[in-house]
């Protein structure tokens, strides 16, 4: 240490270039956020892990039985309904008056065995990862000269399935431009034909980890995704985990952080936006925030906090009643399209779907017994601080796209995403539709996909 005249220390260049780099080092180590998340191993089949796992993939193919649809019509045939109230429509849930319409299509003119053969219109495996028997479709393009092939995974979320995409399968299976899609469709495990972990835990981060390795098991080391819902979530950290092997992310669904910057575009937004980087989209969209964003979800989120805390109880009910799994499931088909569709009679449910549609998909449900199971998916996702999770830490740097649509639950403004989601290339107001795009608007949402997918291979 040197000294002065008056023998007071004096610090020297090196004390204080030491002193700057601990300050640096410090804020350094405080703003670090990994940039990956390891990929791990699990085990989610009865008892101990096994030493080896068949690693062979099946064909597998949707069936059903006559005894399947009597028992199916004699539960159906001992429904006891409540009495509706007076001009309730469906703000108390699925109006029982309208809801005595569809359980009579489905028992006196819906076949079953007719959607039977529809879903397997493509071809269907399974195939044992982490002990469970993990089904998925596999579609692949019309081989054409001069067009470029990319894999690419879809995956669902809840109340859905993986038939929420046979509308979008053919569109992005044919050529674009030169550019197509080879399309992995997997059901969640715990989902319809997937097998349910039998263990405590399994959440998207275990979900993610299976289908990658799935991609690897069909040979794919480089791949695109899309999702939403669920599906948004489980897409998001695949690309956090192995981001060497995802081309580029495409979602329709976004869960933002919340924080200092979101705080800011709240406050200022409604009156300044361009200075908190809203456009004037993103205002009419997000405000009244109260109103959009908490009074309404407190009205729609009361099976979210059940799932998310007593999903057997609830499982008991909807797995015993197919009626009942019915207005438990299609409810939301009615009001995540539109939460305008509280204010009819009907739901508005057949505005955007068929009858035949809803009810393959309740019945996908039904036939596997997987209610209870998937509902069990928010309880593992949501039973400690989602803050305080690695992947909600964790930045995303692969290629990401965005296509919001209007009629999403909770709106996600760019500059939002911005703040996980480093690499967005793309950001597209939708002109219509809501939480089910593949499902409700397959040409939009097919569109955008192709529109980002093109820009990535350009880059």
């Amino acid at each position: 240490m040197l000294r002065d005249k008056k023998g007071n220390k004096k610090k020297s260049l090196l004390d204080l270039s030491v002193a700057a780099g601990g300050i640096m080092a410090y804020i350094v180590y405080k703003r670090k956020k990994p940039r990956t998340i390891p990929l791990g191993d699990g085990w989610w089949g009865v008892g101990e892990k096994t030493l080896s796992e068949d690693q062979k993939i099946y064909p597998f193919q949707v069936e059903t039985s006559d005894k399947e649809i009597e028992d199916l019509y004699e539960r159906i045939d001992r429904t006891r309904y409540a009495d509706p109230l007076e001009d309730g429509k469906f703000h108390y849930g699925f109006n029982s008056t309208y809801l005595k319409k569809v359980v009579s299509y489905w028992r006196h003119e819906f076949d079953w065995k007719k959607q039977v053969a529809v879903l397997n219109k493509y071809p269907h495996f399974k195939t044992k990862i982490e002990g469970l028997d993990v089904h998925f479709i596999h579609v692949r393009p019309p081989h054409r000269e001069n067009q470029k092939v990319l894999p690419i995974m879809i995956v669902h979320g809840w109340p859905g399935s993986f038939y929420e995409f046979y509308k979008i399968l053919p569109l992005l299976t044919q050529s674009h431009d030169g550019v197509v899609f080879e399309v992995i469709c997997p059901s969640i495990p715990g989902y319809g034909f997937s097998e349910a972990s039998h263990k405590q835990g399994f959440n998207s981060l275990a979900a993610a980890r299976i289908f990658l390795k799935l991609m690897e098991r069909l040979g794919f080391s480089q791949f695109y995704l899309q999702g939403g819902d669920w599906g948004s979530l489980i897409t998001t950290n695949m690309a956090q985990m192995k981001p060497q092997c995802v081309k580029g992310l495409h979602l329709n669904m976004c869960m933002s952080n919340r924080g200092f910057k979101v705080l800011l575009s709240l406050l200022i937004g409604p009156y300044l936006p361009f200075l908190v980087g809203l456009s004037r989209e993103d205002v009419r969209r997000l405000f009244p925030f109260f109103e959009k964003n908490v009074f309404e979800m407190l009205r729609e989120s009361g099976y979210f906090h059940i799932q998310a805390t007593k999903p057997d109880t609830a499982g008991c009910g909807v797995n015993d009643s197919p009626v009942g799994l019915a207005a438990w499931i299609l409810e939301k088909f009615s009001s995540w399209a539109d939460l305008k569709n509280r204010d009819l009679e009907d739901g508005g449910l057949e505005r955007k779907f068929s009858l035949d549609d809803l009810l393959t998909n309740v019945m996908i449900y039904w036939t596997t017994g997987s209610i209870t199971s998937s509902m069990r998916f928010y309880k593992e996702n949501l039973g400690s601080n989602l803050n305080n999770r690695v992947d909600f830490k964790t930045e995303i740097f692969v290629p990401t796209g965005f296509a919001a649509f209007p009629n999403e639950l909770m709106h996600c403004p760019k500059s939002w995403a911005q703040i996980r989601y480093r690499n967005i290339q793309s950001y597209t107001f939708m002109p219509r539709g809501g939480h089910f795009a593949a499902f409700e608007e397959p040409q939009l949402l097919a569109d955008d996909l192709f529109n980002f997918v093109k820009k990535v291979e350009k880059s």
